[in-house]
């Protein structure tokens, strides 16, 4: 930090004793934690794709990404 940022900090300082600077205390993200996936094989374009657990269906085989999903609708529509 040079010197007139430390001098520009000084002085919000003084006149704000709560001031803790820009980016306040705590300058790291907390990033969410990731889903857990699996990988499943697509029944329609047999592809591999990372799948959240949660949204698998009971039978993995008859997992339909969401690609071909869309490409359905699109051709239906």
């Amino acid at each position: 930090m040079g010197r007139k940022d430390r001098e520009r900090f000084q002085r919000l300082r003084d006149s704000n004793p709560d001031y803790v600077g820009y980016r306040g205390k705590e300058t790291a993200a907390v990033q969410a934690p990731l889903p857990e996936t699996e990988t499943v094989v697509c029944s329609v374009c047999n592809r591999k794709r990372n799948v959240d657990s949660d949204n698998l269906p009971e039978d993995v085989s008859t997992f339909v990404c969401l690609r071909c999903q869309e490409d359905a609708e699109s051709s239906v529509a």
